[in-house]
């Protein structure tokens, strides 16, 4: 596991950290990549941000929608893989 410490540094007018080469590289993240975070109890969790962008006509909650789906059939589903 990788470990650092750093400082919390005044960007403009906001705060921001820096992050070791050795994160951005197992990461693979690059200048201007997007980013998702998420506040999991007293800890910050960030990963390279997956983002797909969807053909015209397909709605922003179309693989929620789709990730329900599949989880409230996937007995069903598992079922016709057996067939």
């Amino acid at each position: 596991m990788l470990k650092a410490e750093r400082k919390v540094l005044k960007i403009g007018n906001s705060l921001g950290v820096t992050f070791p080469a050795e994160f951005l590289q197992k990461l693979d993240l690059q200048h201007g990549d997007e980013i998702q975070l998420q506040l999991e109890d007293d800890r910050i969790v960030m990963k390279k941000s997956n983002k797909v962008d969807l053909p015209n006509g397909i709605s922003k909650d179309f693989f929620d929608v789709l990730n329900e789906t599949l989880e409230e059939y996937d007995e069903t589903i598992k079922g016709l893989i057996e067939r």
